[in-house]
């Protein structure tokens, strides 16, 4: 390959007759100093990085490295320096999001082309670090050939654990069939535009519900995750919208007819509403869709609310189940869905500001619960006041960090605290599996399973005692999100030792293991470790920090927790643990809160212990001391891990319980508790406290509180000719009271974040200052950050935004010279881009074979290096084609690097003893501009003479 012509393979899907490549938008969803959209939602195309084998020309980074490791390359120069990671296979569409990561620092979320082998970061002048940490991951699952120990692919050693006994049936099972006949049907509505999105999006949906149930019944609303949008007769997959010509819709929204029909026989109306339109868009979110999943929710709500007053404008499909009572609605979300119905669930508390949403007027309907499987939370800030449960699959290989964790975690202290948020650990799961429109052998368009089957794991891999089956999978889902519908919807508390940590099973989902944890409900907090809390014989650790010393889980740990799942930054303030860690039997560890808590009228104590996967036995004696030094001992528990893997996020919390009894109430002042002691009973061993409550049992009646609202806009300038202008980024804060929340901003040339914890009020100006430098020199857009997170008393919608600098310079002038045009067989064509001056990025384009005005030979597969052709091409010399009937998949990448003017392009051509005329070649160059959009510009001919 000819690494001066910067040439290297483009295999790409191509739209109309003069285009090359279709859009490939830079949504601006990294933080720091990184932006680009994100990888794994990539939309159209842009043209791929060199190959891995090609990357050794330019291997130095920005630390003054002498090296990348295979497959990553630095191109361009100044602000318009990239790093690029090629991937030797394409990585799987899927709701994780794909980061660069130098240790641990996350440096952004690059640009994919469209075969998912090809990623694209600019870096805006920020420090890559040392070459050999450099990293590619999904979710915290390692993408890269780089991945070494720890972080290798391989099975860890051993055997799982054997799995722990049956836990005790729950006198109530929520996966029994209830008695109303069923009947199915579907809608579809006239497609609505969403702000943001160019294309409209569909509002369609599946409908299962009673035939014969009595009076209004409570609605359950379902939305699918990030999938393929679109799918051929011959396996062919797309992600775009809408779909091409030959290819139809994938139905996702299908898929979870298995828990429609549980629900609707027990007396739910069910409604599974496909969003296609949005996985096909929402690379151009920052937020990744989710105020336009939350958007799309909320208007098949309003149309449910419209037909519950006029049943006969309903669709048929409406008309023939019972009526809907909008008053008591069940969310359901998979995936990048379970974010939407996190994000509708707090709109309609907190209604969003009008320039984002494409909701109007006020809801007509009342959200009692979430139900999210597998879900996203880029944002990290939940809905704290409607209850939820999460499913927590053990073997999800798409959110393998199951960051879902936060829709528990992260509630504690924002609000009141009413709402029971669960944790439901689903072992064996996967991600994809709970919709069967994602399931091999049940989906009508291509599927598979998520987990990675490269290597064998003990854990996760088909036939394992651990790993559940497609159709079990699915009969468990179906059963835990029935129990929050009785939960949280009929209010029936005698399911609630299912979901809140009490250790029962639903015997309709055997042979599943499930366990939960919970907080929220009737809790009160005992302890939440911080920088204000005092511990003798352990530590605070950080749960998301890269230095190994403050680190709850050091980076070389095998395996992940959900509990530590990484948001924008590391290390990231206001995120503890406690780390226990001991040598011998005996030694307690003690925690105790800056001022003393009040446990008076709990029944228990309970506490969120994490132990290494794969262990047993590991037993603590619990003792509380008051503010007078007097102590009691609670009792003895005991912790056993989850079975684990390298590649699982195994290490969760278990709830584990001590009673608070007349003798503990007799010792001590139960209103002035100070300490917390835990004394391990086993003889070395590690683990990792999370919180502690005081616990009572039932479900309070949940109300939502007054909360200021806080949502951060993006301000786009443009960034002018000379001198420094000051902008200030738009932060709306609306809703009511007062609140404190985490303010986030990045240095656009350091990448260094600066933080800091402010109170706000409806109305408040959050002055957040950005200066804009002008120049003459074009250039990418650069985007200067703000994010946002809920600390207590408030929440937060839109969490990011910033200051965009508009690139406001002309293009240069590209013109195609050539180089030798007319050649004798095997010798080259080859043509010089040449740029009219240098710019600060690298102009990268596209060499396009067109049809030879008025027929004639043409150059063929046949007459060019059949290496070069495989190499550049991915494509075979046989059968013999011209090179224009290649399709319209082939074209030459050219690319003149940032502060050069010229490029040179070649096409090797093959000597033969066959006596043939004159061959012809025509091409056309297409330039990309800084939105990746390729531009026309001008045409090559070339001439290929028989050898004499």
């Amino acid at each position: 390959m000819c690494l001066t012509a910067r040439r290297i393979t483009l295999r790409r899907v191509l739209k109309g007759a003069t285009a090359v490549l279709a859009v490939l938008a830079l949504a601006a969803v990294s933080p720091g100093v990184a932006h680009a959209g994100s990888a794994a939602e990539s939309p159209p195309t842009g043209p791929p990085p060199a190959p891995a084998s090609a990357a050794s020309s330019e291997r130095s980074d920005s630390s003054g490295g002498t090296g990348l490791p295979d497959g990553w390359r630095l191109t361009g120069k100044g602000d318009g320096k990239e790093l690029v990671w090629a991937s030797p296979d394409p990585v799987p569409m899927g709701d994780a999001r794909v980061e660069f990561y130098s240790g641990d620092r996350l440096l952004g979320r690059p640009v994919a082309a469209r075969d998912g082998r090809s990623f694209r970061l600019p870096l805006r002048g920020a420090r890559i670090g040392p070459a050999r940490q450099l990293k590619v991951l999904a979710a915290g699952r390692r993408l890269d050939g780089a991945a070494s120990g720890a972080e290798s692919r391989g099975p860890r050693p051993g055997p799982a654990v054997r799995p722990e006994a049956s836990l005790p049936a729950n006198p109530v099972d929520p996966g029994v069939p209830g008695r109303y006949r069923t009947v199915t049907g579907s809608y579809t509505l006239k497609s609505v535009r969403l702000p943001g999105f160019p294309e409209p999006v569909e509002m369609k949906a599946k409908v299962v519900g009673p035939a014969d149930a009595p009076g209004k019944r409570p609605l359950a609303l379902f939305l699918h995750g990030r999938h393929y949008t679109c799918f051929g007769p011959d396996g062919e997959e797309a992600m775009n919208w809408p779909c091409a010509s030959g290819l139809k819709p994938v139905p996702s929204h299908q898929g979870y007819q298995r828990a429609q029909k549980l629900l609707a026989s027990q007396g739910y109306v069910t409604v599974s509403i496909a969003a296609n339109g949005i996985n096909g868009q929402d690379h151009l979110a920052e937020d990744g869709g989710a105020q336009a999943r939350s958007s799309l929710v909320r208007l098949h709500l309003a149309r449910w609310a419209d037909w519950a007053g006029k049943r006969s404008a309903a669709p048929d499909a409406v008309r023939a189940v019972a009526p809907a009572d909008l008053s008591r609605v069940l969310l359901v979300g998979h995936s990048r869905g379970g974010e939407g119905v996190d994000r509708a669930a707090l709109d309609s508390l907190y209604r969003p500001p009008a320039a984002q949403d494409g909701q109007r007027g006020p809801g007509r309907w009342k959200i009692r619960g979430n139900v999210l499987i597998g879900p996203t939370l880029f944002s990290q800030n939940p809905a704290p006041d409607v209850p939820s449960a999460t499913i927590l699959p053990g073997c999800d290989g798409d959110v393998s960090d199951l960051q879902g964790e936060l829709y528990v975690d992260g509630t504690r202290g924002v609000s009141r605290g009413t709402a029971l948020h669960s944790a439901v650990y689903m072992v064996g799961a996967n991600h994809n599996f709970f919709n069967s429109e994602w399931t091999p052998g049940q989906s009508k368009a291509p599927s598979v399973d998520d987990f990675p089957s490269d290597t064998p794991d003990p854990v996760c891999s088909k036939g394992t005692r651990t790993r559940l089956s497609a159709p079990r999978q699915q009969t468990a889902g179906a059963t835990y999100i029935a129990a929050a519908a009785r939960l949280f919807v009929a209010g029936d508390d005698r399911v609630r030792p299912l979901l809140d940590g009490s250790g029962r099973r639903a015997p309709s989902a055997d042979p599943a293991r499930v366990l939960t944890h919970a907080v929220g409900a009737h809790r009160t907090q005992a302890l939440m470790p911080g920088a204000s809390t005092k511990v003798e014989g352990g530590r605070i650790c950080a749960q998301v920090a890269p230095d190994d010393a403050k680190a709850c889980l050091p980076p070389a740990t095998s395996g992940a927790s959900p509990h530590f799942a990484s948001w924008e930054f590391a290390p990231e303030p206001g995120r503890d643990a406690v780390a226990m860690r001991w040598t011998r039997a005996g030694a307690p560890v003690r925690v105790s809160p800056a001022r003393p808590v009040s446990l008076a009228g709990a029944k228990n104590l309970a506490l969120r212990v994490i132990v290494p996967p794969n262990t047993t036995g590991t037993r603590f004696d619990v003792s509380l001391v008051d503010a007078s030094g007097h102590r009691a001992e609670l009792g003895r528990v005991g912790v056993d891990g989850l079975p684990g893997s390298d590649r699982t996020a195994s290490y969760w919390g278990r709830e584990v319980r001590v009673p608070l009894s007349s003798t503990v109430r007799e010792k001590l002042d139960l209103k002035q508790v100070k300490t917390v002691e835990l004394t391990p009973r086993t003889r070395s061993g590690k683990a990792w406290l999370m919180d502690a409550w005081g616990w009572r049992p039932g479900t309070p009646t949940v109300k939502a509180a007054e909360l200021p609202r806080v949502d951060v806009g993006r301000l786009k300038v443009k960034e002018g000719d000379s001198g420094v202008r000051t902008y200030r980024v738009p932060v709306t804060v609306s809703g009511k009271g007062s609140g404190k929340v985490r303010l986030f901003v990045p240095d656009v040339e350091t990448g260094a974040v600066a933080h800091r914890t402010l109170t706000v009020r409806p109305g408040d100006r959050v002055d957040v200052p950005v200066e804009v430098r002008g120049d003459t020199r074009y250039n990418y857009d650069i985007e200067h950050d703000t994010l946002v997170k809920a600390v207590r008393g408030a929440v937060v919608g839109s969490y990011r935004g910033g200051v965009m600098a508009l690139n406001d310079d002309p293009a240069p002038k590209v013109t195609l010279e050539p180089v030798a045009d007319r050649v004798t067989e095997g010798q080259a064509l080859t043509w010089r881009m040449t740029l009219s001056e240098p710019v600060d990025v690298d102009m990268m384009a596209t060499l396009s074979f067109q049809p030879v005005d008025g027929g004639g030979p043409e150059l063929t597969t046949l007459d060019v290096d059949p290496e070069w052709l495989r190499n550049e091409l991915g494509t075979e010399p046989r059968p013999e084609r011209a090179l224009s009937k290649l399709g319209q998949e082939m074209g030459l990448f050219v690319s003149v690097p940032a502060g050069e003017r010229t490029a040179e392009v070649s096409i090797p051509t093959l000597k033969d003893e066959l006596s043939e005329p004159e061959e012809s070649l025509k091409a056309q160059l297409f330039v990309y501009d800084t939105e990746w959009q390729p531009q026309p510009g001008p045409v090559a001919m070339g001439t290929v003479r028989d050898a004499p």
